[in-house]
C-alpha cells in the first residue's frame, strides 16, 4: 500500500510520470522502497536541500503499516 501511495506522490512532481516506478525490497537494514524516476526528474523528487525527499518520507511513515520503512530515490539511467 505505502509503495503506491509514494508512486502516486511521486508521480504528482515529475514531469515525466510514465517512468516512475516504485519497488518495494526487503533487505537487511529493512523494508525499502526503491523510487526510479527519469534522469531530468531527480532535482525535482529530491528538491533543494533534500526537502522534497524528506516529505515524502514523512508521508510514508504516517501511512506505513511497516516502520522502519526506508526510500531510495534513483534516476532511471542508473545500471539495474
Amino acid at each position: 500500500m505505502d509503495d503506491e501511495a509514494l508512486e502516486h506522490l511521486v508521480k504528482g512532481v515529475v514531469e515525466h510520470p510514465d517512468d516512475v516506478t516504485v519497488r518495494a525490497r526487503t533487505l537487511r537494514r529493512g523494508r525499502v522502497l526503491e523510487v526510479r524516476v527519469h534522469p531530468d526528474d531527480l532535482g525535482k523528487v529530491i528538491g533543494r536541500g533534500g526537502r522534497t525527499a524528506r516529505a515524502f518520507r514523512t508521508v510514508i511513515a504516517a501511512v506505513s503499516p511497516t516502520s522502519g520503512t526506508r526510500i531510495d530515490f534513483v534516476d532511471v539511467d542508473e545500471v539495474r
